[in-house]
């Protein structure tokens, strides 16, 4: 947390090492901005949300509580509270995904898109991202989760995983120009998981479960664009701004 709260002061300084003049303030071109904050809060989520149509119907098919017993437990204090106390969920909802979203979308993509471009930095620092992993290697290592090379199976699963969920948080900070979408997708995914393909397809209830992931993918792929449009998210992008300072660009992804 202590290094993640650094990268902004790592951020003022490239600006002034740089010499690049910024038309607003560093906190807005982290993402700290009021202007379209409540749609870039919703909109994001709903969005993954619908990708994860799939395992979020498997898991209310496997799932003994009713709508009803689900949100009595959501609107119950106690449940919060104890969600508060417990490191481990805060470590996964709320600074994993603060931390990480801070440093790898609102503080390097910033630094990345003047020197290669949106499209190039959009892959880029996802690999970062992915790199930022590997010590769930030292971990599994230490405490022998399992043989060496199953250890590394794993790693690099995680880094391939990582890397598309970065490209995907990096083009939502982009075309919203807001921080909190992202810590909001990267906080739901963390809960979620990676969806459990092979036992959807031992499901009971395989075809229902089957034909809700297909349908949520292509709802993503429908709904990516129109849901992402930047005129949603107020009336300017601060880090397109940054654009200018490129002799040519594509700015697709600006408007």
């Amino acid at each position: 947390m202590i290094v993640s709260a650094l990268s902004p002061f790592f951020l003022a300084a490239w600006e002034k090492a740089t010499g690049i003049e910024l038309e607003t303030s560093l906190l807005s071109l982290m993402g700290f901005r009021l202007d379209g904050i409540l749609t870039a809060a919703a909109l994001p989520l709903m969005l993954t949300m619908v990708l994860f149509l799939g395992p979020l119907i498997q898991l209310s098919l496997d799932c003994h509580w009713d709508l009803f017993d689900g949100m009595k437990i959501i609107f119950d204090p106690h449940f919060w509270a104890l969600c508060m106390t417990d490191m481990r969920w805060l470590r996964n909802q709320v600074i994993a995904p603060l931390t990480e979203e801070l440093v790898f979308r609102a503080c390097m993509l910033p630094m990345l898109i003047p020197c290669m471009g949106l499209q190039p930095a959009i892959f880029t620092c996802p690999l970062f991202f992915g790199i930022a992993h590997f010590h769930h290697i030292i971990e599994q290592l230490r405490f022998r989760q399992g043989t060496l090379i199953s250890i590394f199976l794993s790693a690099a699963f995680q880094f391939s995983y990582t890397a598309v969920f970065g490209a995907y948080t990096a083009f939502i900070f982009i075309r919203t120009g807001h921080l909190i979408g992202p810590v909001l997708c990267h906080s739901f995914c963390n809960y979620v998981g990676f969806p459990a393909v092979c036992s959807a397809l031992d499901h009971p209830r395989r075809t229902t479960v089957l034909l809700f992931y297909f349908l949520g993918v292509l709802l993503f792929l429908l709904l990516l664009n129109p849901m992402m449009e930047p005129t949603l998210y107020g009336k300017d992008l601060p880090v397109c701004h940054l654009l200018s300072h490129r002799s040519s660009d594509s700015t697709g992804l600006c408007s």
